[in-house]
């Protein structure tokens, strides 16, 4: 496979040798993606914002031997406010820890970036209660994942008493 574009975002980065990182990226395409940004760590780097933790951006990959290798990238959303508020941030961080869990390696995973950026574009621009947004996340994560919760009647009688359906 030769060279290709994708949107994605970081949700893991670690640091490897003296100036590369190693990043874990979800994708619409691909799902969750090792790729290795060579010299992302450089002060003059082109990959330096682009390899930051919650960036969301377009990347222009190739396929080494065991992973992927960036060559480019663009940005689209950095999240700043995140990285400003901390309670934010430990959020954004618990969010994409649960994001890692449940992806796989290539496996087509567009409901959950979209779930996941919108998740993230709420936690950044609106004072909304952060609990609140996060039980919602995970709520549509198990509907995505296939454990819809059975709210309609009761699980045991299936009596509707007592249900507000909409």
């Amino acid at each position: 496979m030769g060279a290709f574009k994708t949107n994605g975002i970081i949700i893991l980065e670690s640091n490897m040798g003296d100036y590369d990182k190693m990043l874990t990226m979800l994708t619409p395409g691909f799902g969750k993606i090792s790729c290795a940004a060579k010299g992302a760590r450089r002060a003059k780097s082109a990959l330096l914002a682009g390899s930051q933790f919650l960036c969301f951006g377009e990347y222009m990959l190739y396929q080494g031997a065991s992973t992927y290798h960036i060559n480019s990238c663009e940005t689209i959303e950095m999240f700043y406010p995140l990285r400003t508020d901390l309670d934010k941030l430990k959020y954004a961080s618990h969010i994409s820890k649960i994001i890692y869990d449940v992806t796989n390696e290539n496996e087509n995973s567009y409901k959950m970036l979209q779930l996941y950026l919108n998740t993230l574009y709420t936690l950044s621009e609106t004072d909304k209660n952060m609990d609140f947004v996060i039980t919602i996340f995970k709520i549509r994560l198990m509907c995505i994942l296939g454990f819809s919760p059975h709210v309609s009647s009761c699980k045991e009688c299936r009596s509707k008493r007592g249900f507000i359906i909409l």
